[in-house]
């Protein structure tokens, strides 16, 4: 088969030895394979947010990096490391949590009703269709519901993709955070984009909204948000949602794409549908028909208060129990991305292009490296001989032939020994019986066997 001519071709390379970009691959040991690592487009100024090993540098081991798949780096570290777009068709491809963006457009740092804040980040950028979302609603909000403007916060990376820090979807253009202090009436500097807090709409209680900062043009700006017919959710903290159900009193139809999720109680996350000419985007299950201001938004409301309630006084300190270590998910590989995402990352980046081959290629080899360490292993002569011997018990030694026992000489009365049907109580130990007081043989340990 053609799967088994190339395993062996990638054998036959193993065992001649060969070289990858300068890395030699040869059966000698360790058996693996030196991995090559991808290097990422040069040259990068690492994100602030971003560490110095999630940036652009390559782990000294590979298998830390991809959780076990040598010589491949994270999917968030090639995408991270990316400044400008893919020059291909705008198309979503993939998940919102597993896909990437072709023919992103940035969103313009100033605009007539919004300003880009953490431009240091560079996640500005998206499908054209949720860049002129943005555009829209600004617009709107500002003429017809009196907000002042929009501070934008993140949306997604040139090429969407998974990022080095913060998120887990925003990958393929269609997210944006919306942050929910209003613009103010002058020009942010670029370091109050990079400082500036967000405001939270939360009391101290964690529980409710502060009523002094929650006005009626959050709700504007919101219910606007919503109208869109190509916004397909809205995410909020629980009591957000609370307090738009209040509201809207009888007039709830638009609240059920407004969905309670943890956090999002200083922005409120805007996600799109997915858009026409976007044939490998992956849609999320639709919302319920209903406006979600009952028993979920009930059971969301007490999952909050538990979390925040004070907790149980703690008991009487007992000694240490040593936890299990939990397992660390390892990070997605661009193998694991849709096959598109590929193309979208290398294009325009042939030095990308050869480094991804190359280290798919060691890849390849080092999977090929172990098939032929364990096959080797199976049919060795020491493992076949072991198969083949007949699992039989050894033979029993032959018993010792009896020594004649010497003749015994009567003691005299004065000189007997206790009998042993009448033991001493003075030497029970030596005469092999236990204490009565004691509820087991001493002589021995006392092992106990775990169920």
């Amino acid at each position: 088969t053609r799967v088994g001519q190339r395993m062996q071709v990638l054998l036959n390379d193993y065992k001649a030895g060969i070289t990858i970009r300068g890395v030699a691959i040869k059966q000698a040991d360790p058996p693996s394979p030196a991995p090559v690592a991808v290097a990422a487009v040069p040259p990068v100024a690492p994100s602030p947010t971003a560490t110095p090993a999630d940036a652009t540098s390559a782990s000294p081991d590979p298998l830390a990096d991809s959780g076990g798949t040598p010589g491949l780096k994270p999917a968030k570290a090639l995408f991270g490391a990316v400044k400008s777009p893919a020059p291909l068709a705008a198309r979503a491809i993939g998940g919102y949590a597993k896909g990437c963006l072709s023919g992103g457009q940035a969103l313009p740092v100033d605009g007539p009703a919004w300003q880009a804040m953490r431009l240091s980040r560079n996640r500005n950028w998206g499908h054209p269709k949720l860049i002129n979302l943005i555009e829209k609603l600004a617009a709107d909000g500002k003429e017809n519901d009196g907000w002042t403007g929009l501070l934008v916060g993140d949306l997604a990376q040139p090429r969407g993709g998974p990022m080095i820090t913060g998120h887990a979807s925003h990958q393929i253009g269609l997210d944006a955070d919306l942050w929910l202090t209003p613009m103010p009436d002058r020009r942010l500097t670029n370091k109050e984009r990079e400082t500036i807090e967000a405001t939270s709409m939360l009391s101290d209680d964690g529980t409710t909204v502060n009523r002094d900062v929650w006005t009626e043009q959050h709700f504007a700006i919101l219910k606007r948000a919503a109208s869109y017919p190509e916004v397909e959710r809205i995410f909020v903290h629980p009591a957000i949602k609370q307090v738009l159900c209040y509201a809207a009193k009888d007039k709830r139809g638009w609240l059920s794409k407004v969905r309670p999720y943890w956090g999002h109680h200083y922005h409120f996350h805007v996600r799109m549908h997915c858009p026409a000419g976007s044939a490998d985007c992956e849609p999320q299950k639709s919302v319920p028909g209903e406006d979600g201001c009952g028993k979920e938004l009930e059971d969301w409301l007490k999952l909050v208060a538990n979390i925040k309630a004070d907790p149980a006084p703690l008991p009487i300190p007992s000694p240490p129990v040593v936890a299990a270590k939990p397992k660390v998910k390892p990070p997605m590989t661009l193998d694991q991305l849709p096959r598109e995402c590929s193309i979208v990352l290398e294009n325009g980046n042939p030095q990308l292009t050869r480094d991804i081959a190359a280290a798919a290629k060691a890849a390849e080899i080092a999977k090929a490296v172990k098939v032929l360490k364990a096959n080797e292993k199976a049919a060795s002569p020491h493992a076949a001989s072991a198969q083949r011997l007949p699992q039989t018990a050894p033979a029993a030694s032959p018993a010792p032939a009896a020594t004649p026992k010497p003749h015994a000489v009567k003691p005299h009365a004065s000189q007997k020994k206790p009998s042993r049907n009448k033991p001493d109580p003075d030497h029970p130990a030596r005469l092999g019986q236990a204490p009565k007081d004691v509820p087991h043989d001493t002589r021995w340990p006392q092992i106990e066997t775990p169920l």
